[in-house]
């Protein structure tokens, strides 16, 4: 049989009147779309509409695809070729080219509504992997009911691994029926035997997941060490981002709906404790709202308006069950760990419209004018709209198709929320709330560098409650104390003796759970290696401020703010500091990342990677110039043509 030739393209407004004539001759007039409905999914954020064409002697339109992409969900709403073109075999390539797309994306599965009488077509898509879910009575016109079908993809199952639940004390666990580790967060912390092993499934437990609280840290430290976490420190910030929560749960929002359609109040809760409820008839929606918002324990609150919405999510803590909660909780986990698969919801990436984020009230931004002035001449030469936009304009992120953050970033500000609403629509981001998590957190990176042996200066981590000033025996002064978050140096304290650290550590403490203590290892300057898809982009030495042990001196009101700097070819930095800064950063992820080093004698040891490094004009740019921007743009045009897939593909089916 002849090969078939088809290219699959991204359907425009210019293609209405096909798509229009195609509903008209493949569907029945009660399954026809109509043409504002047909403009609609144009439009619209959500659904792609994809044209299928046909290489013969000229290019021609055969059919159409409509998709519905929720988050872990590809919905099939339309496939119709031309009743010329039908039985060759474009279906089947059509349908190729959506399992195609749900393996690369990481989608749980693919559904499609079938006409119940079309015996015919539903025997067709039971051959191809989809079983009937349900029936939908009256679900095209009164009499014309449909069949539900899915798919679900083959999921990656994970090695054997150890459950452990972390809680703090005084609370006692009083339930001995569950295949998990009980230990405290004094134990995580701090024994070598949950520190060194990627071999646990962390349920973090504990009484709070305030920002730098106990709760938190240990989620970081999960993260650090390669473990499986719930909640991670993505779901605890989620939680606190209703935009984000309701744009993830599309997915659900018919069994929300549906669930809830007896309800008489606008109102309603439910508590849900590992992905069960001991509210009757909420099974089903407690599952799918775990697999959405995985946390061991949370509430939900709903709000009617014109239908069913999720107006809360707050995680709930072990001290403030109810005895019954408790009772119904215990028996939950009990169920919830004789498991043997866990499943790990994955977000989507999804054009050619880029967003900086800018702060235009900023002291020190990442990129001063002149060098976003060059970014932006660099889109425009690709053929890419690239807009600045500010805090104000997170109503219409929808609108892009990447993300570029050119603000100081925080993980407890709106920055971080920009990056994971961003990404939670579909958008590529950087940096990508990932990293921000990762970068803004000398705690995490302590623990990851040591875990892969990247040397760094010698460090301690103190936890207040836990810490006693005869630990500070073991140190050789001068040392420096960091709060986890502390950029720009700030929060950052040089002590040359005990009084100075007890002094340090008390301010520190009032801000953190968990202070890093470093040695002093002083140098002219440090080593920043700007760092791009894990190659090297430029190279920079940042020398001290003047008179001053940091490259920043805040407290000096008559000096220089900041240090002289210098920029090198990436050839010229020596092979062991690029080797290093390579290691580290591929450790948080495939960014944009300056790497800090220092370099005394033969040793090079890793200070810190950052996420939003600065990019001026004049500094970072001052060897390549203008191939510095075109390279960003490149990396941002490659990550949306992999995420969105819109070059044509070519398929052959023989």
């Amino acid at each position: 049989m002849k090969p078939l030739n088809i290219q699959i393209r991204k359907a425009g407004i210019e293609d209405l009147d096909f798509l229009l004539r195609l509903e008209k001759s493949c569907f029945e007039p009660f399954q026809q779309n109509t043409r504002q409905n047909i403009r609609y999914s144009l439009l619209s954020d959500f659904q792609s509409v994809l044209i299928a064409e046909a290489n013969e002697k000229n290019t021609e339109a055969v059919g159409s695809l409509t998709l519905f992409l929720y988050q872990h969900t590809i919905r099939i709403y339309s496939v119709a070729i031309l009743p010329e073109h039908q039985n060759k075999g474009f279906g089947e390539l059509l349908l190729k080219h959506v399992f195609e797309l749900a393996r690369r994306k990481k989608y749980g599965k693919i559904a499609i509504e079938v006409n119940e009488k079309n015996t015919a077509l539903v025997n067709w898509y039971q051959k191809r992997g989809f079983r009937a879910i349900k029936n939908i009575p009256d679900y095209y016109a009164e009499g014309e009911h449909a069949l539900k079908m899915e798919c679900r993809m083959k999921a990656e199952l994970n090695g054997k691994t150890s459950n452990i639940i972390v809680i703090n004390q005084p609370f006692k666990w009083s339930f001995t029926e569950v295949d998990a580790n009980i230990i405290t967060v004094k134990d995580y912390i701090n024994n070598p035997n949950y520190q060194n092993c990627t071999d646990y499934r962390v349920f973090n437990l504990c009484s709070s997941y305030k920002y730098q609280s106990y709760g938190y840290y240990v989620s970081l430290l999960a993260s650090a060490r390669g473990q499986r976490v719930i909640p991670s420190i993505a779901t605890i910030r989620d939680f606190r981002l209703l935009n984000v929560v309701n744009s993830a749960a599309f997915d659900i929002e018919e069994e929300i709906n549906r669930s809830l359609t007896r309800e008489k109040n606008n109102t309603f809760s439910l508590k849900v404790f590992f992905g069960q409820t001991s509210t009757r008839g909420f099974k089903a929606l407690a599952m799918k709202l775990y697999q959405l918002f995985e946390a061991p324990l949370f509430k939900v609150e709903f709000v009617k308006h014109d239908k069913w919405l999720i107006k809360d999510i707050q995680v709930l803590t072990l001290p403030r069950l109810s005895d019954d909660e408790l009772e119904n909780m215990y028996e939950f986990a009990r169920k919830y760990f004789s498991r043997k698969r866990f499943s790990k919801p994955k977000l989507t990436n999804f054009k050619y419209d880029i967003a900086v984020l800018v702060n235009p009230e900023e002291e020190t931004p990442p990129s001063n004018t002149t060098a976003l002035q060059k970014l932006k001449n660099a889109a425009g030469k690709k053929g890419v709209f690239l807009e600045f936009i500010t805090r104000k304009n997170m109503d219409k992120i929808n609108e892009f198709d990447a993300l570029f953050i050119r603000e100081t970033t925080n993980v407890n500000d709106y920055t971080y929320e920009f990056s994971r609403m961003a990404y939670a629509e579909g958008l590529v981001v950087i940096d990508d709330p990932w990293s921000i998590l990762k970068c803004s957190n000398k705690i995490y990176q302590n623990e990851i560098f040591r875990k892969h042996k990247i040397p760094t200066p010698q460090t301690l981590v103190f936890t207040k409650n836990l810490f006693n000033k005869k630990m500070l025996n073991a140190v050789s002064y001068p040392i420096v104390l960091k709060q986890p978050d502390s950029a720009f140096s700030l929060g950052v304290f040089k002590v040359d003796n005990e009084k100075e650290a007890l002094t340090a550590l008390d301010q520190l403490f009032k801000k953190s759970d968990m202070v890093v203590c470093q040695e002093f290892v002083y140098s002219d300057f440090d080593w920043r290696i700007g760092i791009l898809d894990n190659k090297a982009l430029f190279a920079c030495k940042y020398y001290m401020s003047e008179n001053h042990w940091q490259i920043y001196n805040w407290k000096d009101k008559d000096a220089e703010v900041e240090g002289d700097s210098e920029t090198l070819p990436v050839e010229e930095v020596p092979e062991p500091v690029l080797k290093t800064a390579l290691k580290a950063a591929a450790l948080i992820g495939d960014g944009l990342y300056g790497v800090d080093l220092k370099m005394i004698g033969d040793k090079v040891y890793v200070l810190e990677v950052n996420d939003n490094p600065n990019i001026d004009d004049g500094i970072e740019d001052l060897v390549l110039g203008d191939i510095l921007y075109d390279t960003l743009i490149d990396s941002l045009i490659n990550r949306i043509e992999i995420a969105k897939n819109v070059q044509k593909i070519e398929l052959t089916v023989k």
